[in-house]
């Protein structure tokens, strides 16, 4: 069973290139200017407004900021899931309101963030899925 893709307009995908002209990122200002973008192209996903040019797009600067982010801002593995979720946080600079609304509680995020619970499965996906990060780094 084959999975229907959408087509992408190459020209429209050239245009987004061409203004945001994505490249290595080799600064922390670097970095929070392709934030902004795919924070943009975020809030268009979750509009469903967001085209299969744009998903492209955000696809590519989550690849060059995860790169980045690995060698400038390692996350130590050895800590537990709500310090690698805060860490992450600071990375991404995402907000406690902002994760709040992707788990669906202030009260569960604050308890997740102080380590007094867990992260559950459906939050670890919704995490993981939202900030673009592999799952395992919230188990």
């Amino acid at each position: 069973m084959s999975v229907a893709r959408k087509t992408i307009d190459n020209r429209a995908y050239a245009r987004l290139l061409s203004r945001l002209l994505p490249q290595p990122i080799r600064t922390d200002e670097e970095l929070d200017r392709m934030t902004a973008e795919l924070l943009r192209l975020d809030e268009l996903e979750e509009l469903g407004t967001a085209s299969p040019a744009e998903r492209k797009l955000a696809e590519l600067l989550t690849v060059l900021m995860e790169r980045y982010e690995d060698e400038h801002y390692p996350i130590a593995t050895d800590a537990p899931p709500h310090e690698r979720l805060a860490a992450c946080m600071e990375h991404r600079g995402v907000s406690q309101a902002d994760i709040a609304r992707i788990i669906g509680s202030r009260s569960i995020t604050s308890e997740i963030l102080s380590g007094k619970r867990e992260i559950s499965k459906a939050a670890v996906k919704k995490l993981a899925e939202r900030l673009r990060a592999p799952a395992e780094l919230f188990i």
